[in-house]
């Protein structure tokens, strides 16, 4: 299947290399951290960077919970087997240790030549043999950093990868760090050849997965696309979602619990307890940690209100990930109906819970979408964007443009969000959002309103300013 897309990926990673060729670091080889998450490609990424390179390269990936000495086994054949400038020299050596292993790739690249050695599934090493790091840190100072290698340590557990950089680590200060995103919307727009506006709604479906988004058809609508998804129990729409949650949690794990609770729509610690609990709610004690855990492995994302006072208590939880949401709010229970043949049941569910979900989910990609285009002419002084609610949600704001964050020093705008096919951003979207405005610290009634609709607003709106879907996709070109 044709690569595309990742054409901002490539280039950090072509520059990278470039550097070594060139010789231009404090040490002839240069190291890359790339992390991201689970499914998002980043073995496709690595092997298509290593193709296009034309350059000798390794490429080795780890079994989780595999014995650490055959794992070691594995890397050397891998070593052996590429077409790596002294390859041959280190066919038969023994690795009684990871130093050893490690070595034979330092062995076997040329001295004068850029060669690539990519090591897939860091965290499973890591997990597998404690002295990994302490290893790798010792062949990389003496023997690979000497020599024009690009070394790309590659891993989807993004607290463990981020660790590895951490000042009481032995790996820290020696590579760079590269995040891995899904596809944007001009990508996806792309590849599925649908408008502005049906883009958005693959971009929230598909989260941006690329082996989710290759099985779009181009030009195919949203309907046409869940019909055929759900009448396939092997679609990768609906199988993703089921291989990430498995690679992370068990089951019957409570963190599972915790993200299926947040996933079907429970926003609060409260709520969430209530709904993650067996027999009655989850103790704050036992909460707390996981969702500090499902954050720092950036499954969960938690939002605070922006305005000019400070409200760190007032959190609200959701999935990071717009797919894994979708998977987790309309896909799980449709599953069933779809293998026993009924996905016209399955797909009925999902058509009733989407106004609904898509309203709710299309709102950090807007917030992300205007950060990127402001600050402007217009905006010169913005540089967040967010919402505001209180804890009554009542009201609850879509869009508060500040000068910073997390704590503004001025309220620039505030704004509603309506992503709807069938009706434009009106005059009473325009009255409920003006009687809504001074409820936000640092607001005033001369604060600009701003709005963001799917069918653009009506005539004779006070607007200050309104984008749509046209001006999301620029954003992201």
């Amino acid at each position: 299947m044709r690569f595309r897309g990742r054409g901002a990926d490539l280039g950090l990673l072509d520059e990278q290399l470039r550097s070594v060729a060139e010789g231009r670091g404090a040490t002839r080889g240069r190291a890359v951290i790339m992390t991201g998450r689970r499914r998002v490609g980043k073995s496709r990424l690595v092997q298509e960077f290593c193709d296009r390179s034309g350059l000798p390269y390794v490429l080795f990936q780890a079994t989780r919970g595999r014995n650490a000495a055959a794992e070691r086994a594995d890397f050397v054949s891998a070593v052996v087997s590429a077409p790596l400038a002294n390859a041959e020299l280190v066919a038969g050596l023994a690795t009684a240790d990871w130093n050893q292993a490690l070595r034979t790739a330092a062995l076997a690249a040329a001295d004068d030549t850029p060669s690539l050695v990519v090591i897939d599934e860091v965290p499973w090493l890591v997990e597998q043999d404690s002295e990994f790091e302490g290893a790798l840190q010792t062949i990389w100072d003496r023997y690979l950093s000497a020599k024009p290698v690009l070394l790309l340590l590659v891993g989807s557990d993004l607290s463990v990868m981020e660790a590895l950089q951490s000042r009481d680590r032995p790996f820290f200060g020696r590579a760079t760090k590269m995040t891995v995103q899904p596809l944007h919307l001009a990508d996806v727009q792309e590849m599925t050849d649908l408008s502005p506006a049906e883009a958005v709604d693959a971009l929230l479906i598909t989260g941006g997965f690329p082996e989710i988004i290759q099985s779009w058809r181009p030009g195919s609508s949203r309907p046409e696309f869940l019909a055929e998804a759900l009448s396939n129990p092997l679609a990768p729409l609906l199988v993703a979602g089921e291989l990430s949650l498995l690679g992370e949690f068990p089951e019957s794990s409570r963190s599972r619990a915790v993200l299926e609770a947040i996933g079907s729509g429970e926003r609060t610690h409260g709520t969430i307890a209530a709904q993650a609990g067996n027999s009655g709610a989850l103790p704050a004690g036992t909460l707390s940690p996981i969702l500090n855990t499902l954050q720092a492995k950036r499954i969960v994302a938690a939002d605070l209100p922006l305005s000019t006072a400070s409200d760190t208590k007032n959190k609200r939880y959701r999935v990071a990930d717009s797919y894994l949401r979708f998977w987790l709010a309309c896909l799980e229970r449709a599953i069933p109906l779809t293998e026993r043949g009924r996905s016209d049941l399955a797909l009925a569910r999902v058509e009733r819970s989407w106004a609904s979900w898509r309203g709710r989910a299309v709102e950090p990609f807007v917030r992300e979408s205007l950060e990127r285009l402001l600050p402007d002419e217009h905006w010169p002084q913005v540089e967040a964007v967010g919402g505001w609610w209180n804890r009554q949600n009542n009201p609850e704001i879509d869009l508060v443009g500040t000068d910073r964050r997390p704590v503004a020093g001025e309220v620039v705008f505030v704004g509603s969000i309506k992503w709807l096919e069938d009706r434009p951003f009106d005059r009473h979207d325009y009255d409920a959002l003006a009687r809504s405005v001074l409820a936000v610290p640092g607001a005033a009634s001369t604060t600009p309103l701003i709005a963001v609709s799917c069918s653009g607003t009506a005539p004779d709106l006070p607007l200050a300013m309104a984008w749509g879907p046209d001006d999301l996709l620029r954003a992201w070109r």
